[in-house]
């Protein structure tokens, strides 16, 4: 699918319906994910950070001791009402309501941006809008995570596709650390030159 992207109140809708869309909080395959998310990043320290859609804000509480300053973002306000309960009084972490990349951070550059279950999203417009945003606003070394399920959807774009446009916009300015394929998500990492 190349539709336009998925609005606000997609997401307000599933999380107004169920405490926990997606079994964020309760399932073992989130915990393992989230978990390695946290490994794979686990070997520096950030100074600044962005988590785009944080939803209830459980892997923003793997990520918050590893980043000086951390910005979570998510289109949903119900969903950010429930991070707020869980990571809201973390020091470092600032919580925020954007729908990126229609709208962006006022930050000037990040050292690692977290895209978990995020860019499938997005329509051709946002995935390019996105590619050029992250290309300028990403540190010399800075770093993007790319986590994404890979089986049906019916969002704009499967996973594989989704992070297969970024790479094809990106490409010249990132190098790949790590691209891996576990049984239902796919990984990468990427460095800026």
């Amino acid at each position: 699918m190349t539709g336009t992207s998925l609005k606000a109140e997609y997401f307000d809708d599933i999380f107004a319906s169920d405490e926990d869309p997606w079994d964020l909080a309760s399932s073992e395959y989130e915990a393992a994910k989230f978990a390695h998310t946290h490994d794979v990043l686990a070997d520096r320290r950030y100074q600044q950070a962005l988590e785009v859609g944080c939803a209830h804000g459980v892997l923003t509480g793997w990520l918050a001791p590893m980043c000086n300053s951390l910005l979570a973002i998510d289109i949903s306000t119900k969903a950010l009402a429930k991070a707020r309960e869980r990571v809201g009084d973390r020091p470092g972490v600032t919580l925020a309501q954007m729908a990126f990349p229609q709208e962006t951070p006022n930050v000037e550059a990040f050292d690692l941006v977290v895209l978990s279950e995020v860019a499938y999203y997005w329509g051709l417009v946002d995935l390019d809008r996105a590619s050029e945003w992250l290309r300028d606003h990403l540190t010399s070394g800075g770093r993007i995570i790319l986590v994404h399920y890979t089986g049906e959807t019916d969002y704009p774009h499967s996973g594989d596709d989704a992070v297969d446009m970024l790479w094809s916009e990106m490409g010249p300015d990132f190098d790949i650390e790590l691209t891996e394929r576990q049984d239902k998500y796919r990984l990468d990492l990427w460095k800026r030159r």
